[in-house]
């Protein structure tokens, strides 16, 4: 499969070309990968081999990989500017970001809602779309089959997150209060972090 056909099936067609060019302009080796709870995506650079590489997640609906892709793109591209001695998510990156995803920001490409989310994420675009709630929230409504988010949780219920099971102890404003069940311990998880319901006691 041609990256032009990955992109045909990942992204809104409006997208495509764009995507393509990127992809054949910078030469980087793309990998679409399996869900992985720690991310949608990540850009390295494999010194040994001088190879630049980017993977996507294969879960996400057309409109995340998208703004997946784009993310990544920009650290090649702030890398390939301003060399690996800067912060990953800094003031380079972040210019890197605005200028690979203006082309994109149409409602051409985005729905309007989630174009709106965009435009306001990118005056200051943080680590990822998961660490923006507002632009996460909308993304998410677009996947095909709705994902069960913390927040949803009620306090005092388990739940399977990363393959462990949590009990909810204490919401917070963005983190709940989590103990793992196995080992006793508490973790503050993020509000908006995808988990499996086991029960709900009202």
């Amino acid at each position: 499969m041609t990256a032009e056909e990955v992109f045909k099936k990942f992204v809104p067609s409006a997208a495509v070309s764009y995507c393509n060019k990127l992809y054949e302009k910078l030469g980087f080796e793309f990998k679409i990968k399996k869900t992985r709870q720690t991310k949608l995506g990540d850009y390295r650079y494999d010194h040994e081999i001088d190879r630049h590489i980017i993977s996507i997640n294969n879960d996400l609906n057309a409109y995340s990989f998208l703004v997946t892709y784009l993310h990544e793109v920009a650290h090649l591209v702030a890398f390939k500017k301003y060399g690996n001695r800067i912060m990953p998510h800094g003031i380079e990156w972040k210019k890197c970001f605005k200028e690979v995803a203006q082309p994109m920001l149409t409602d051409k490409v985005f729905d309007e809602r989630v174009l709106i989310a965009l435009n306001k994420y990118f005056s200051n675009p943080k680590a990822s779309s998961c660490s923006d709630p507002a632009l996460f929230n909308i993304l998410k409504k677009f996947d095909s089959t709705p994902s069960l988010q913390l927040k949803d949780v009620n306090v005092g219920a388990d739940f399977q997150f990363n393959k462990r099971i949590f009990r909810k102890l204490e919401k917070k404003r963005t983190r709940s209060i989590c103990l793992e069940i196995k080992t006793g311990r508490k973790y503050a998880i993020a509000e908006i972090a995808e988990v499996s319901s086991l029960n709900q006691k009202k």
